[in-house]
């Protein structure tokens, strides 16, 4: 009997039409899941189960879109295999945490349906949803970094209340995302050491860690690139990861597409309004726009911009070396920062420049 012939067949196994070409190659779906898994699976090599040491317990930081929602199911996946094998237990367990979307954008509806489907579909490890005004009562060092920036707290008022006011002094789209970012960053980690975790796991695509890339540097925060786009430690003690480093973005929205657990859980992408000028965007929201263009006609140059970044090693830190109030850089030989003069509080530079585009607001 004759071989079936195929109008595209898939160059990998050959013994199906492909679905998507995948970076030039033809690639039937149960082919594209094999390949896009396997780049997951290369960052996740250290967390291997390990006869005489306990697992190592993470913390996934999932925003309930593409990037995250598909990192979560590939590593519920490798955790089922991984507790399949002789020793009987996985590498590592995860806590799900989910910084409720609605807590930070005002346009975006409750996601208690998505989180509760995300509970069901992987069963087994440990969640939280939390708001984002939370930060207040679970980071001690929060109140510390409003005084910095002038912020005069009423503490009378309600944490949503209170956070409310402090994220709407600021006056740019710039500035509002760089903080937004930071404070974002700051309850994770803070709720990594919380329940116990060593290390949080980010679901951030090669075209995500691109555009952070170009961001930071033009916000003056390229220090800051060995922890936002670096595999490894960070000023708070814990280590990054980020397994999705080699996928692109149109990659994991065809690992989304494929995979119907994830049809309930994924909330649709924020689109970015077409009335807006590039003048009222922010840094962070260009710069996701390039890539998202440029990226599609170009991906070798942005996948280059990602791996020659994640060569960058972080500096060591001295003993006694001063933090930045909120994004922890050093500022030790931070000299812009120290040459101002109204600048008696733990800020650097980058956070200076946000700082400078805030209103004289108290929570009054």
């Amino acid at each position: 009997m004759p071989a079936k012939e195929f109008v595209n067949s898939c160059v990998s196994c050959k013994d199906a039409e492909a679905s998507a070409t995948i970076r030039g190659r033809p690639l039937c779906q149960p082919c594209f899941l094999k390949y896009a898994g396997a780049k997951i699976h290369r960052s996740m090599t250290k967390f291997r189960p390990q006869k005489d040491l306990p697992p190592t317990k993470l913390l996934v930081a999932l925003s309930l879109g593409t990037s995250s929602s598909a990192l979560l199911h590939f590593l519920h996946k490798l955790r089922d295999s991984q507790s399949s094998t002789f020793i009987g237990r996985a590498g590592f367990d995860l806590h799900v945490l989910v910084i409720d979307p609605s807590s930070v954008f005002t346009d975006v509806p409750p996601v208690k349906a998505n989180f509760d489907a995300v509970n069901e579909n992987y069963p087994g490890h440990e969640y939280s949803l939390v708001p984002l005004h939370s930060i207040l009562s679970i980071d001690e060092d929060i109140k510390t970094t409003l005084r910095d920036f002038g912020f005069v707290d009423d503490e009378s008022k309600s944490e949503k209340e209170r956070l409310d006011s402090f994220r709407q002094s600021i006056s740019t789209a710039t500035a509002r995302t760089d903080i937004d970012n930071l404070l974002l960053i700051r309850l994770v980690v803070t709720c990594a050491k919380k329940y116990g975790c060593e290390g949080v796991v980010w679901g951030d695509s090669d075209s995500r860690l691109a555009a952070k890339t170009l961001a930071n540097v033009a916000k003056g925060r390229g220090g800051s690139l060995t922890w936002q786009v670096c595999d490894g430690p960070t000023p708070w003690g814990l280590e990054f990861c980020f397994p999705l480093r080699e996928l692109y973005k149109s990659e994991l929205d065809l690992y989304v597409k494929y995979t119907p657990e994830l049809q309930g859980i994924v909330i649709p992408d924020k689109q970015t309004s077409e009335n807006l000028s590039t003048r009222d965007l922010s840094i962070d929201a260009l710069m996701n726009q390039y890539i998202a263009t440029q990226g599609e006609k170009y991906p070798g140059v942005m996948a280059n911009v990602v791996r020659t970044v994640n060569k960058l090693q972080p500096e060591r830190r001295a003993i006694g070396d001063t933090r930045c109030s909120l994004c922890a850089a050093s500022l030790q030989h931070d000299t812009l920062s120290a040459e101002r003069e109204d600048n008696a509080e733990r800020i650097c530079y980058a956070c200076l420049r946000s700082r400078d585009d805030m209103n004289t607001v108290s929570n009054t």
